[in-house]
């Protein structure tokens, strides 16, 4: 009985998680399935990452939902991507908060899973399409992805890990 009790005992303490990795404000990732690796903003404020596409144009193939693309940004190939769509994200427009309307604007995104090396770790993460040629940053990497790599984020530091290599 003692020893039931103390197995129960142990069994209520807190698992300690493993410490998260430190990256810096920006990182480079490498898609392997883009063939590309691009300087990338890590941005704790954000759900989903997203990656700069152009000209999206979601299809039907056989029975499943994909979408057409490429990448957007000055330096970006006319390559046409095409990849199976995981689900259609909903984005609230933070823009109209302060007017009185009842519903905010909703822009309805592609999310696709895509493989990302960051320093010597591989996760497939759900990645949304959408223009960000205005942005500095091709790919914003947000809380979804970073829970993925174990990651935690210190602003004051940049491109902490290696080139990717996985």
């Amino acid at each position: 009985m003692k020893l039931l009790l103390a197995s129960l005992a142990l069994a209520a303490l807190p698992v300690m998680a493993a410490e998260p990795t430190l990256y810096g404000r920006y990182e480079y990732i490498q898609l392997p399935e883009i063939g590309e690796t691009f300087k990338a903003k890590m941005d704790t404020g954000a759900l989903t990452a997203s990656l700069s596409a152009r000209d999206i144009e979601t299809f039907t193939r056989d029975g499943d939902d994909w979408v057409r693309f490429r990448l957007g940004g000055k330096d970006a190939s006319n390559k046409v991507y095409e990849h199976k769509v995981a689900r259609i994200s909903k984005i609230k427009s933070r823009a109209d908060e302060d007017d009185e309307k009842d519903e905010p604007a909703v822009a309805k995104r592609p999310v696709i899973d895509l493989e990302m090396c960051l320093g010597d770790v591989k996760r497939t993460v759900e990645v949304n399409l959408t223009d960000r040629s205005s942005f500095n940053y091709p790919l914003l990497i947000g809380a979804k992805a970073l829970r993925e790599f174990g990651a935690a984020v210190n602003p004051a530091r940049r491109y902490t890990a290696d080139k990717p290599d996985c």
